[in-house]
């Protein structure tokens, strides 16, 4: 086989190989924003269903810490009424 044949043949090669890597290159972007797109929906859709939930959640914290210090404030100042003034 001359240098030149074989030269042919893998420039034949050579466009094949372009033309399935450019179809691979296709469909690897088209899977690529498909699963952006899905990851996206399904994050909106969690963080849409979670906000709520989570500010209800830190309301209830907040009033349970506001509850927490008028305890102790309560028990502070009952202990020093009960403790007998100094002389």
């Amino acid at each position: 086989m001359s240098l030149e044949s074989q030269l042919t043949a893998i420039q034949k090669q050579l466009a094949t190989l372009k033309t399935q890597a450019r179809k691979a290159s296709g469909k690897a972007q088209k899977r690529a924003k498909r699963l952006e797109r899905r990851t996206r929906v399904t994050l909106e859709r969690t963080v849409r269903t979670l906000e709520p939930k989570v500010r209800a959640a830190v309301a209830e914290a907040r009033l349970i810490a506001r509850g927490v210090r008028a305890g102790v404030r309560a028990g502070a100042a009952a202990y020093r009424r009960s403790r007998a003034p100094k002389r």
